[in-house]
């Protein structure tokens, strides 16, 4: 019953939303369970008859599955937009989620890798292989960029324009921005196609990504968090460590160094400066150092 609901939100998270396919898959997972709840109960209500009362059976069911805050609050999300979407087209009148409570959330924040730990990690790639080659650039650019996994991964070459030290990034949502690039990421970006990309045959349809596996397609996001993890372990270095490491290591870096924040959020292409703030987290130690550096009472 619920299908044509579905199907009409599906295409306007598509074309009004420009939302990428994984987003739309979670929005729609959400509507799902909706359905699957109400199924449950025999319900055989429509949009436009779920009631506030209805959505909070619906989260205390989805608490008692076992969901964590995160995710119960991802789906509330879902279930807004959801809403939004039938009130533009008056398919609803009321929007019951309006009231609706999300979990409180604890905002947890990744390690943090120092500038000599992510030399460490770096240094361990053999760089007397090809993949080595190819590695060098990914993670001298993941950190020079402050790159999504997804984004390095889609990275193309048409999206290069290394002579004036830029490359532009296909970020959430198609959104495109220009991000500088060092000076490190741009030689060894050279040398992998130059000397390794170069030699390779390359499958129809990948020409233009940069960065290739052996078959002559794009890497896997997971391909990526393996080397990585394998890179961490050679260097010896102990800390829950995945390739978003490396971008909340280069915000909190250039965070600690004196970068605007506004100039962060525009490099890591947040919408919201809230979500920037995030990854702004200052060790103790920072903070101290500051303090005992600027404030009077502390001189």
């Amino acid at each position: 019953m619920w299908e044509p609901y579905k199907k009409g939100f599906k295409a306007w998270l598509q074309l009004e939303k420009s939302l990428s396919d994984n987003s739309v898959e979670a929005y729609l997972h959400d509507i799902s369970l909706l359905t699957q709840f109400l199924m449950m109960r025999n319900d055989t209500q429509t949009p436009s008859d779920i009631t506030l009362a209805d959505l909070e059976h619906f989260l205390k069911w989805i608490h008692e599955l076992g969901m964590t805050a995160t995710s119960q609050a991802r789906i509330i999300s879902g279930l807004r937009s959801f809403y939004k979407y039938c009130l533009l087209e008056q398919i609803a009148t009321v929007d019951p989620t309006v009231l609706l409570e999300s979990p409180k959330l604890k905002r947890l924040l990744p390690d943090t890798l120092s500038y000599e730990e992510i030399e460490k990690i770096i240094g361990a790639i053999d760089l007397s292989t090809p993949e080595g080659e190819r590695n060098k650039a990914i993670f001298e650019t993941m950190y020079s960029c402050g790159l999504r996994v997804s984004e390095v991964v889609n990275l193309r070459i048409s999206s290069l324009y290394l002579d004036v030290g830029f490359i532009k990034v296909i970020g959430k949502g198609d959104k495109q921005r220009l991000v500088p690039i060092g000076s490190d990421a741009i030689k060894h970006i050279n040398i992998y196609r130059n000397a390794v990309r170069n030699q390779m045959s390359v499958v129809k349809g990948f020409e233009d990504i940069l960065f290739l596996n052996r078959r002559g397609k794009s890497l896997t996001r997971v391909m990526i968090f393996l080397i990585l993890k394998a890179l961490v372990k050679k260097a010896g270095i102990h800390k829950n460590i995945s390739p978003h490491t490396f971008r909340h290591s280069f915000a909190t870096h250039l965070v600690e160094g004196g970068a605007d924040l506004r100039a962060v959020q525009e490099m890591l292409g947040h919408e919201s400066i809230t979500t920037t703030e995030i990854y702004t987290h200052l060790d103790r130690d920072f903070l101290r150092s500051t303090l005992q550096q600027y404030h009077p009472a502390f001189k």
